[in-house]
């Protein structure tokens, strides 16, 4: 059987290992961060055919640290980031995105993903990238005459904007119901249950915009260890 203390001292070191364990992780995403500012530096000034020196020029950023920034070696700050940005004509966003470093990204309509449900009564495209998580999707929606679609109840706090593009839709939240025309929107919470129906003998066509709820953030709060803390007795 182990001592109050040797049990304290294995608590201890759990707590430095899970520690360390955690500064290891985020460690490793600064090294991404840095890696995908670099990827992107590099990539925008090769498009334009710059020179670090014509790009240390257009910016008033040293060749020095726009060398470390490219080969990953330097963070740069996020005035440095502004500096570099307005010299190449793009956004600060542009140095951390996975995709769309020009500020834009072309998504043909026979490449984008397309999802058919209910033996092909509803219809869904995707008109956003997925190559990583995003905050808000967009999606083409069309929905066969006559048809109800229940729609995925999702995390709290998540939104859903949806316009009609073509036709009626009638859209139930809970018990209440809101049938709308052709340019009519509606907002609500996505943790409720709801469903798409198509009222009409004609298809219908809306747009939907998923707004996902944000994450919030995990504090750090120490764990205490108690090493100085008096073993407990009892008086006799």
């Amino acid at each position: 059987m182990q001592s109050p203390l040797a049990l304290v001292r294995d608590r201890a070191s759990e707590g430095h290992d899970a520690a360390h364990a955690h500064d290891e992780t985020r460690s490793t995403e600064f090294d991404a961060l840095e890696h995908r500012v670099g990827v992107n530096l590099a990539r925008l000034r090769a498009e334009r055919q710059l020179s670090l020196d014509a790009l240390a020029r257009a910016s008033g950023v040293s060749r020095a640290m726009l060398a470390q920034i490219e080969s990953a070696r330097s963070v740069p700050s996020i005035k440095v980031l502004c500096k570099v940005a307005a010299a190449l004509k793009v956004s600060v966003a542009a140095f951390l995105r996975q995709h769309a470093v020009n500020g834009f990204e072309h998504l043909p309509a026979d490449r984008s993903a397309r999802v058919v449900t209910s033996n092909g009564r509803y219809w869904t495209r995707a008109l956003h990238p997925d190559a990583e998580p995003s905050t808000a999707e967009f999606h083409e929606l069309r929905i066969a005459p006559l048809h109800t679609e229940p729609g995925t109840r999702r995390a709290p706090g998540t939104t859903v904007n949806l316009v009609v593009s073509v036709g009626t839709l009638e859209v139930s939240v809970h018990d209440r119901r809101q049938l709308l025309a052709t340019g009519d929107s509606i907002v609500f919470d996505a943790d409720q249950p709801h469903s798409l129906r198509n009222p009409g003998d004609t298809e219908a066509r809306a747009f939907r915009v998923t707004v996902n709820a944000e994450t919030p953030p995990r504090w750090d709060v120490p764990q205490e260890t108690h090493h100085d803390a008096p073993l407990a007795h009892s008086e006799g």
